[in-house]
């Protein structure tokens, strides 16, 4: 059911953005809901709708009096203005188009395979719409058993082709990740609970790396990029905080405000000899010692 509603949301807010400016009549939603669904939409359900988007995705659907159509304020900016919302829209749009068309293109689409975990998507969307806690099954790696956890579902965070849930463990008192692929089950709990006020899921991650909370103090971090991995690089930023230091030939320098961590140096080797961190030597050094454990696993010691 709540899986039907977002699918339904995500065609809505698609009309709107296709109508741009000129917006559209209730008879022109009207005519268009009945040939996609198969059934009459009435100006109360549509009301519902547009209040609930603008709950979910925080998006505005407005009426323009003198011409009686509805619109979404500057439509062409969302992506934009919230680059994450954006992101679901075409998440959801592109899943539906694969579902539709997968017969018409079969052979002729490939995508990564994700980790599981989308099933609960919804159910903890509608929890964090009514500030419910849940109650999770959840087995960490290397975990013999799954362990029973109550979380607060403050947020939802997708990295590296994952989705994680952000809340407050009633167990640890603390806030805690939990990626969506190791819940084995999930139930969504009839209580309420009380949000921190001010709480921004992007400022909580702004100085970590990937999906994992600050582990520390965040640092400037200078590095070097070499050939076309320095255009890659200023193409795709590693993070938020990217800059750009200078340039020096066929190198480019760049700078990321970060607390460092293991995914960090990860990153860092995985572009290989295209590049060299600078500074700061604590950094430098953790790469030392990372690479020269690699290094140890192909020596023949």
């Amino acid at each position: 059911m709540v899986t039907e509603l977002l699918n339904k949301y995500i065609w809505l807010v698609q009309k709107f953005i296709t109508a741009g400016d000129r917006g559209l009549s209730m008879e022109e939603i009207g005519n268009a809901w009945e040939r996609k669904f198969g059934t009459s939409y009435a100006r109360r359900t549509f009301n519902n709708h547009r209040e609930a988007i603008g709950e979910v995705f925080g998006i505005a659907i407005e009426c323009d009096r003198s011409t009686n159509k509805y619109f979404i304020p500057d439509s062409c900016s969302i992506s934009d203005k919230d680059t994450g919302i954006s992101w679901l829209i075409d998440t959801f749009t592109v899943n539906n188009m694969l579902s539709l068309s997968k017969e018409k293109l079969s052979g002729r689409i490939s995508v990564e395979e994700v980790p599981s975990g989308r099933k609960f998507l919804t159910p903890l969307m509608s929890a964090m719409q009514e500030n419910n806690p849940v109650e999770i099954m959840y087995r960490k790696y290397g975990a013999g058993q799954a362990e029973k956890r109550h979380v607060h579902p403050y947020g939802i965070k997708e990295s590296a082709q994952r989705w994680y849930l952000v809340g407050w463990s009633e167990e640890r008192k603390s806030c805690r990740v939990y990626a969506l692929d190791r819940i084995e089950r999930l139930t969504v709990l009839p209580e309420t609970f009380a949000m921190p006020a001010g709480f921004d899921i992007d400022s909580l991650f702004a100085t970590s790396f990937g999906s994992y909370l600050p582990s520390g103090p965040a640092q400037k971090i200078f590095f070097r990029a070499f050939g076309n991995e320095s255009s890659y690089i200023r193409d795709l930023p590693l993070h938020h905080t990217q800059k750009i230091e200078g340039e020096d030939g066929d190198s480019m320098i760049f700078s990321i405000f970060v607390a460092p961590d293991r995914a960090l140096l990860l990153e860092f080797l995985r572009h290989g000899p295209g590049v060299e961190v600078i500074s700061p030597e604590n950094v430098r050094q953790a790469i030392r010692e990372l690479t020269a454990e690699m290094a140890g696993l192909y020596s023949g010691k």
